[in-house]
This record gives C-alpha cells, sequence and structure tokens, in this order.
C-alpha cells in the first residue's frame, strides 16, 4: 500500500495571517478584536495573538457586515447579538452564490 500524506489543517492563526487573509492591517485585527466580543485570541506565552478557526469566521462575519454591506460597527454588532445564524446562513449563500459565478465565468472563457 502507498503512503499517502494527510492534508493538514491548521488550528491556529497568527494575527499577522489573519490580517493577510482579509487584506488588512494588523491594527485593524487588533481595533475589530476590541470591539467585538465574539473574538477572543488566546495568547502565548510571548503575549502574542493566537487566533483559532472560530475567531476567523468570526472576522468573516464581521469584515461581511462591515465591508461588504456597509454596516457601522455599532451596526454590526447589533446584528450579531440580534440574529448571528441568520449572518451565517446569508453569508453562506453569498460564497455560494460566487463560487457559481467563477465556475460560470471559467467556463465562458474556455469557450
Amino acid at each position: 500500500m502507498p503512503y499517502k500524506e494527510k492534508e493538514i489543517t491548521k488550528l491556529y492563526f497568527s494575527i499577522g495571517e489573519v490580517a493577510k487573509m482579509f487584506n488588512v492591517k494588523t491594527s485593524h485585527i487588533r481595533f475589530w478584536e476590541k470591539e467585538f466580543e465574539i473574538i477572543k485570541p488566546q495568547k502565548n506565552k510571548k503575549g502574542n495573538r493566537i487566533f483559532t478557526r472560530e475567531d476567523v469566521d468570526n472576522f468573516h462575519l464581521i469584515f461581511h457586515l462591515v465591508k461588504e454591506r456597509g454596516f457601522t460597527l455599532e451596526g454590526a454588532k447589533q446584528k450579531l447579538k440580534e440574529n448571528k445564524k441568520d449572518t451565517i446562513n446569508n453569508l453562506e449563500i453569498i460564497k455560494a452564490m460566487k463560487n457559481v459565478r467563477d465556475f460560470l465565468v471559467d467556463l465562458k472563457k474556455e469557450l
């Protein structure tokens, strides 16, 4: 039987990695961490922030509300408190629609 390497999934992310994911500065990530109580990074012995996959998913929600939908910070906080599940569902639908659009654009290029 041939050896198969397992796919490695990352459990923790540095603040720089998270900032790169969203194309923002690290100060932006620190600011959102202070503003939104749903983001609770752990800190290592050096005091560096270590973000979990859940934190990154919460950043996706915040980024979607603030940057893509134009909510104010207070509006985004209120939306997440009132109906976080609805926001998650909307974000998933938008991601699926973007994937379909990308597929169709690629298909059009091939023709």
